[in-house]
């Protein structure tokens, strides 16, 4: 892709550290966004940096403060925590145990407001920059800048096929698509990151596909409340 200047100076953001704040803000960001529905509990396990230094740089302020929808600039990110705590949203602390994993990495296990449950590993990157690693424990590997269809599914024929010709069918453009299994046969995941967004009636459709075991949409735009 292009090369934006917000690439070279960074985002306009609350706090000391684009990498600790402003990445970190995005990461609960993008993490409400894929649950879908408003965050009522959240265990946050921080690693590497996040861990070390996280304290003095306001990490777990800026990660409570996307949960809540909140973007890098907003003036109420170092009361995010108390803000949460008015809004009963429940949000605990630990320290995750990887191995090899981004020094800023968090790993988010959410719960919603109606009945969506939802396990994320992000990783921020530098710059404001994140990237989605892992969404239940599968690879994912995306940006959160565009809007992005993760379908978890039985590695068989026809599945790419269907999800590319459906995408094709609602004038849907692919910008990137990845792909990873665990073994022929076995668990699959297609990650497509698109120029538009996908109409709800389309994830629907692909929700009850023979072989499709999850599917999960994140739109950069759509609003949740």
């Amino acid at each position: 892709r292009k090369m934006s200047i917000f690439d070279i100076i960074g985002p306009v953001m609350v706090g000391p550290s684009s990498s600790h704040t402003a990445g970190a803000v995005k990461l609960g960001l993008v993490s409400r966004q894929l649950l879908g529905e408003p965050v009522t509990e959240a265990e946050i396990l921080l690693y590497g940096s996040f861990l070390n230094t996280g304290n003095g740089h306001g990490t777990k302020q800026a990660i409570a403060a996307g949960l809540l929808g909140m973007k890098e600039d907003d003036r109420r990110i170092p009361d995010s925590l108390a803000i949460a705590e008015n809004a009963g949203m429940k949000i605990t602390f630990g320290e995750a145990h990887l191995r090899s994993a981004h020094p800023n990495t968090a790993v988010l296990k959410l719960k919603g407001a109606v009945c969506r449950a939802l396990e994320i590993q992000g990783e921020s990157i530098g710059g404001g920059r994140i990237n989605i690693h892992k969404i239940d424990g599968l690879e994912a590997n995306f940006s959160g800048e565009y809007p992005t269809l993760i379908v978890h599914n039985v590695d068989q024929p026809g599945h790419i096929a269907e999800v590319t010709s459906m995408l094709s069918h609602k004038s849907v453009n692919v910008a990137e698509m990845q792909l990873y299994r665990e073994s022929r046969g076995g668990d699959a995941v297609m990650v497509i990151e698109c120029d538009e967004e996908i109409p709800q009636e389309a994830l629907k459709w692909l929700e009850h596909l023979e072989g499709v075991l999850k599917v999960t949409y994140y739109s950069p735009w759509k609003e949740i409340v």
